[in-house]
């Protein structure tokens, strides 16, 4: 779906395009075309390749989607793959925008997210005097702004990180809070995918050789780069932390065993006790004493019962029971 095709020359909005009037505002001094779509079809990334020249394994990526966060240069044409995280009630969704950009124009493709970038085109020409600068600031904006989304979902999987921190040793909870640590952790490395391979691409914009289109904004991807550092320490952080959480949950778990263990070994020592009391008053034997006393009976229930309160006492005191 074609969502916006614009044209824009000296930092000033020139005129909403179709189509077939690229190509005729392409060859313009200081001018550059900025194309959005959505969840494109096969039959308007033809017409964009058309239009635009782009190489076909670049088109190819884009088609077929679910590709690493990357940059590669094809000519002066420069494609970017990120992805878009979102949080969707529990669960993390991931989706793509694939960016084509040179000297004279920038396409971006965004597939399977809720969210669109409209902010961002509105930011752009609040800021004349930058986009002025070209397509180049046009992708730094739309990278700033995907970078600006991982925010809030680090919010969220922090949020949820300090509540089971806080279930951490309550009884009984051991198992559930290892399996919430375990989904946790997978949104992690959800998170970690998009994060660090983007931060390696966006390396490659600022400092030494860069791209011919982005070289009078490197200092703002140099901004960025420092935006997605800060969120991959973070991440690695909280990686370490459910790390650690999980070994503390299953100490617990191995804790709450060795408690009850405990208590099984005290009721059997005690119940062995009067077990070994009963055997031997059970055997019968015609020339035992205590057979043939009238109180015998009461008498051998006393010891037995005064010599199991006696155990349970003792293991009560140790703490076994």
């Amino acid at each position: 779906m074609l969502l916006n095709c614009v044209a824009y020359q000296n930092g000033v909005k020139l005129a909403d395009l179709a189509v077939e009037e690229i190509s005729d505002y392409l060859e313009r001094k200081d001018c550059f075309v900025w194309v959005a779509l959505r969840d494109t079809t096969d039959a308007e990334l033809e017409t964009m390749q058309k239009e635009f020249g782009l190489h076909d394994l670049a088109v190819e990526d884009a088609r077929h989607g679910h590709q690493r966060p990357k940059i590669e240069e094809y000519g002066d044409t420069l494609f970017m793959v990120m992805h878009v995280v979102e949080s969707d009630q529990s669960e993390l969704t991931v989706g793509e925008i694939n960016i084509f950009v040179e000297r004279n124009f920038i396409l971006s493709i965004r597939n399977r997210t809720r969210q669109g970038f409209l902010g961002v085109r509105e930011r752009c020409v609040r800021e004349p005097e930058l986009l002025r600068l070209g397509s180049g600031f046009v992708l730094y904006a739309l990278m700033d702004a995907v970078v600006d989304r991982y925010f809030p979902v680090i919010n969220e999987l922090e949020s949820q990180l300090e509540a089971i921190e806080e279930r951490l040793f309550d009884k009984n909870a051991a198992l559930a809070n290892i399996e919430q640590l375990y989904e946790l952790k997978r949104k992690v490395v959800v998170l970690k995918h998009a994060v660090l391979p983007l931060m390696e691409a966006t390396g490659k914009l600022h400092g030494g050789r860069v791209p011919p289109v982005c070289a009078t904004t490197q200092d703002y991807f140099r901004d960025v780069y420092d935006h997605l550092a800060r969120i991959n320490s973070t991440v690695d952080a909280m990686r370490d932390t459910i790390t650690t959480a999980i070994l503390v949950s299953q100490s617990t778990v191995s804790i709450e065993q060795n408690e009850i263990n405990k208590r099984l070994a005290a009721w059997a020592g005690i119940f062995a006790v009067a077990t070994a009391f009963a055997g031997i008053w059970g055997m019968n034997f015609r020339n035992m004493p205590e057979l043939s006393l009238e109180y015998g009976y009461p008498l051998a229930l006393s010891v037995i019962i005064g010599t199991c309160g006696y155990l349970y006492y003792r293991f009560k005191k140790s703490g076994w029971l």
